[in-house]
């Protein structure tokens, strides 16, 4: 109990344990608690998961061409339903043209409360500012420790596996058309652990009796979506 719920004290694990019927006095359950290291605190994940609904992660990954460029895919995700927000592709990226595409991701009054990101000489100081006009709120990750970004970077590891693995990338545009393939197929389609077996976009189940089994191919035939169809 104490190692569950590292912010309790001996009063309330005692509280917890006379509602079990354990009975045990409360000097007892100080002298068996666990010495704690340090000060008891929320973990990291803890910490995503408390504002899950209230954060967005953000994140580049390289893809070389058939001509040897090597261009650069921006992603933002919203945590709370793995949702791709908002991505773009560019041969050069800057600080100011990554500032751009979070006012691209977030018109208005959509902006999240937190952004989550790694500590990459590209998010500079216009890319800060920018965000701070915003009123986001960014949350760095230790140096050198992408586990803490884990969502955007299975993200990336997604798309590099079950799309850009599997074709040759002429340009930009290309690339830019590849991706509006998968993530149409990613947001519609692909189920995920993380939402019990669901896709961002909703899918409503579909019973037997709702028709035959038949299989829609999606992202070029590199996957497929199965629905059923009455005869």
């Amino acid at each position: 109990m104490s190692e569950a719920n590292p912010t309790w004290g001996a009063p309330r694990i005692h509280g917890e344990l006379l509602k079990l019927g354990i009975r045990i006095s409360e000097r007892s359950v100080s002298r068996l608690m666990p010495q704690q290291r340090k000060p008891p605190s929320q973990t990291w994940r803890t910490f995503l998961d408390n504002h899950i609904k209230e954060m967005v992660a953000i994140d580049f990954c390289t893809v070389p061409t058939a001509t040897f460029r090597v261009l650069f895919v921006l992603v933002i995700l919203a945590h709370d339903r793995r949702k791709v927000v908002h991505f773009n592709v560019t041969a050069h990226p800057t600080a100011e043209w990554t500032a751009q595409q979070i006012v691209e991701a977030f018109p208005e009054e959509t902006a999240p409360k937190y952004l989550l990101r790694d500590r990459d000489q590209i998010y500079g100081e216009e890319f800060r500012q920018r965000v701070a006009g915003m009123k986001i709120e960014e949350v760095l990750t230790a140096f050198q420790s992408p586990w803490q970004n884990a969502y955007v970077e299975r993200l990336i590891g997604s798309i590099r596996r079950e799309c850009l693995d599997h074709v040759i990338v002429l340009g930009e545009k290309h690339l830019r058309c590849i991706l509006h393939s998968y993530f149409a197929y990613y947001h519609r389609s692909r189920t995920h652990l993380s939402l019990a077996k669901d896709a961002p976009d909703e899918r409503p189940i579909q019973p037997p009796e709702s028709g035959e089994v038949i299989q829609l191919p999606q992202v070029g035939g590199l996957h497929h979506r199965y629905e059923r169809r009455a005869a």
